[in-house]
């Protein structure tokens, strides 16, 4: 199953699609491209699963975003990007003075879309939720012409989401658990927390930590737009099998979602009527 069998996700959803800023997608799965064994394999997995999004660190992008002019081929020559749209981050800076040289170069080179990430330490690899919101300004302050898309990656605060969310953030990404750690969400009601007060206002992207296709569909469940993972499918006993398996992870949260579970009782509750009709 690949994007040149059949498009599954707009055949499920083709009147739920994925509105981020001027563009409609139908997958709601965001794939990364980072801790693969090779770019085939990654492009391999980014055709299973369907995403129609990858993340790639800034750092890795080349000049005129693809390797043509270079003679050795850079991992923008692995991407489809008549398919997928490239989602340029800040990975890898610790303050927003780094952060804002990142994306101000992102700019330079015509990209829209930008993931906002500013880590703590090199150690819990946790967002710096102090610098993130400075970088968020600066850049809304500095460009004010551009129609920037900033997904800003943070911490499961929701009092800081609503922060970001009034500093101008386009989309917020709390993290569900450190990243690369596979715990899944440790803090399942500050999402819930997020999810409410900021639901309608902006798209929730569940980003990090996501260990397994279960974590993906309860991070649906709970009404998530969408989830970004890397490291479950990239390091993955058989990458390829578990980007499929995220795939329907997702679809199958997203679907119980509009479906609406029963509620959880503590007693039994009879399936067939007590009387026949």
């Amino acid at each position: 199953m690949s994007h040149n069998d059949f498009n599954l996700e707009k055949d499920i959803f083709k009147h739920d699609p994925l509105i981020l800023g001027e563009k409609k997608f139908f997958s709601r799965l965001i794939i990364g491209t980072g801790k693969y064994a090779d770019f085939n394999i990654m492009k391999k997995c980014h055709e299973t699963s369907g995403t129609e999004m990858v993340t790639v660190a800034l750092r890795r992008v080349p000049l005129g975003l693809n390797g043509k002019n270079n003679k050795l081929k850079s991992i923008i020559d692995y991407i489809d990007t008549q398919k997928i749209t490239l989602l340029p981050n800040t990975s890898g800076t610790f303050s927003a003075k780094e952060a804002y040289r990142l994306a101000k170069m992102a700019v330079a080179m015509g990209m829209r879309y930008l993931k906002i990430e500013v880590m703590g330490d090199t150690k819990t690899l946790l967002p710096d939720p102090i610098e993130t919101l400075k970088t968020v300004e600066i850049l809304r302050k500095e460009f004010t012409s551009e129609k920037l898309f900033l997904m800003v990656y943070t911490n499961d605060d929701p009092i800081m989401a609503l922060k970001l969310l009034n500093a101008g953030a386009d989309c917020i990404m709390p993290a569900g658990s450190p990243i690369g750690s596979g715990r899944g969400i440790q803090n399942p009601q500050n999402l819930k927390m997020i999810i409410d007060i900021i639901k309608g206002k902006v798209p929730i992207v569940l980003d990090a930590g996501i260990g397994s296709p279960a974590d993906a569909a309860l991070a649906m469940e709970a009404g998530a737009s969408a989830i970004l993972l890397n490291t479950a499918v990239a390091k993955a006993q058989n990458p390829e099998a578990m980007a499929k398996a995220m795939r329907f992870g997702w679809i199958a949260g997203r679907l119980s979602y509009i479906g609406g579970r029963i509620p959880q009782k503590l007693y039994a509750t009879a399936s067939s009527p007590e009387i026949d009709f």
